[in-house]
């Protein structure tokens, strides 16, 4: 099921960069973008997930069960990928925003409506990548010492 939302971390449909242009960022969940898109988001981003590989990506997404997409018009500009069992737990598995729209509050909005869709029963986890380990306590993650991992080989 596809739905929107419109507005921006304060709620309000717009924000302004710079205090001269407005955007109106509209928030979409339960969408599967089109993997070129998606692709295009992700190296803006610098997020590292396999860009050269579309059949992989387009894999990722239909195998996720919760995708919440930030949009400018018809540009994808923000994305949170989760893989949940909508009652206990969740792994929030991508978090990307296009680099020109980063600190506008659309990382913290996607968040925002994943922990919404999820309810207050479920945990929310997430593996970050080193360069964003001082985000995710700004909007609202703890930082834990218990995890453990087995690495992928490709």
């Amino acid at each position: 099921m596809e739905r929107d939302r419109r507005g921006n971390a304060g709620g309000s449909g717009t924000f302004y960069t710079g205090g001269f242009v407005a955007m109106v960022i509209i928030y979409k969940i339960g969408i599967i973008p089109d993997t070129e898109a998606i692709i295009t988001l992700y190296k803006s981003a610098g997020l590292n997930r396999p860009v050269d590989d579309p059949a992989r990506i387009a894999k990722m997404y239909r195998s996720s069960n919760l995708i919440v997409s930030a949009w400018d018009g018809e540009k994808l500009v923000g994305i949170a990928r989760s893989l949940t069992d909508l009652c206990y737990c969740c792994y929030l598995s991508d978090l990307a925003v296009a680099d020109n729209y980063k600190k506008s509050g659309i990382g913290a909005k996607l968040i925002d409506i994943t922990r919404e869709e999820l309810g207050e029963q479920v945990t929310l986890l997430l593996l970050s990548a080193p360069g964003a380990m001082e985000y995710y306590p700004k909007v609202g993650f703890d930082k834990i010492a218990n995890g453990f991992i087995i690495h992928r080989k490709k």
